[in-house]
């Protein structure tokens, strides 16, 4: 786990105790700090701690500095069943408590942000205020995050030229170096037997550049019988039928689609457009059985002042304009359940406003036949199958 905090304290020590009995902290480990300048703005002292190894399923203490309140939090489990938070346009509203404050009531083992975090673009105390909200909830549970147009906040230099992401890049510290990425805007991560991949949809994504490499090659890495499940998170949807950002994700789709289809990712998160929306498996615009689901999430509290088109295609299956949350629960290997909650509902976590039971296309004898795995890393996996 990377435990990150900022300090205003400039002496401050990087160090993070932690045990798994409260009040006793039988270990410690020492970290890296730094700080980054924007115009005349400088951000305090940013620390960055990664303890472990660490077990499964266990309660762990801690605290930062060696000195103030103590923390906790809970490990995911080695295997399924696991569940993950999904949100996206997260923002600093009445709403974002609200949203955060009814996910909360649940346990989950992982938050994952499709991009949207404190809508700073480009005033830095947004961050730092963004930051206080979110400590209650960030200190308990890790925040998977990629970045949207607002984390862009581009900066000039003299010496380094423009530097687009450097409050994110500084503050959000993702596993880029560890899943083989060279960039912190797309990066992958595994959770029990789930892989996520977080693409950057303001990072190049033709068949050139980097981003596209690396996701070409953590596909083919991916072993199907360790991670049965393999989910997309991106900021900017592919299909959408609001009209906020119409086409804006499709160069981003035609460049990089046939990557997750042909490696038959289950399902692919966005958000962007405030608003909720799911769509059946599709694939080049018409539905197919074994492509991914995708599925819009982008209202966790910024305002979902847009409009859907009139008539929804018939590949939508539900849309609103609510402020809300996604669950997903993965039962197994071939059984998931999603779930998007309303935020205004009543908070005892009555029926959902949309769900829908997902099965892992690696449990589809059909698509496992005819995917891009089978012919790489993971034929071994469905030998015995095929």
């Amino acid at each position: 786990m990377r435990i990150s905090w900022i300090t205003t304290y400039k002496m401050a020590t990087s160090v993070v105790e932690f045990g798994t009995k409260s009040g006793s902290y039988n270990e410690y480990i020492l970290g890296d700090n730094f700080s980054y300048h924007y115009y005349s703005y400088v951000s305090g002292k940013i620390h960055y701690v990664t303890i472990g190894p660490l077990t499964p399923s266990t309660t762990y203490y801690y605290r930062v500095g060696g000195t103030g309140p103590e923390y906790s939090f809970r490990t995911a489990p080695a295997a399924f069943p696991a569940e993950f938070v999904l949100v996206g346009g997260v923002g600093q509203t009445q709403w974002t408590k609200a949203t955060l404050d009814r996910i909360s009531q649940r346990c989950y083992d992982a938050l994952v942000v499709a991009g949207g975090l404190s809508y700073a673009d480009g005033h830095q105390s947004l961050w730092d205020s963004f930051g206080r909200l979110i400590e209650p909830y960030a200190s308990q549970k890790p925040w998977m995050v990629t970045s949207s147009k607002y984390e862009i906040e581009g900066v000039c230099t003299i010496s380094k030229g423009p530097q687009p992401f450097k409050a994110f890049n500084a503050r959000w510290l993702m596993p880029y170096h560890e899943s083989g990425s060279s960039s912190n805007l797309y990066y992958s991560f595994d959770v029990a037997g789930a892989h996520f991949i977080m693409l950057g949809s303001y990072a190049d994504f033709d068949a050139s550049s980097a981003q596209y490499e690396w996701l070409k090659a953590d596909l083919i890495n991916v072993d199907r019988a360790k991670t049965p499940w393999v989910i997309v998170v991106v900021n900017t949807p592919w299909y959408t039928s609001n009209v906020a950002y119409k086409g804006e994700g499709e160069s981003m789709r035609k460049a990089m689609e046939n990557l997750l289809y042909s490696f038959r990712v289950d399902v692919v998160f966005a958000s962007r457009v405030n608003a909720y929306e799911r769509f059946a498996r599709m694939y080049d615009n018409k539905p197919d059985p074994c492509a991914p689901v995708y599925i819009t999430l982008g209202d966790a509290g910024f305002k979902p002042n847009f409009e859907f088109e009139q008539s929804a295609p018939s590949t939508s299956l539900h849309r609103e304009l609510t402020f809300g949350h996604g669950r997903l629960r993965i039962y197994d290997s071939k059984k998931a359940h999603f779930a998007w909650y309303r935020t205004e509902d009543d908070s005892d976590y009555g029926n959902p406003s949309d769900e829908v039971w997902l099965k892992s296309l690696m449990s589809s004898e059909n698509c496992v036949e005819n995917c891009a795995c089978k012919k790489f890393s993971c034929v071994k996996t469905h030998q015995d199958e095929l």
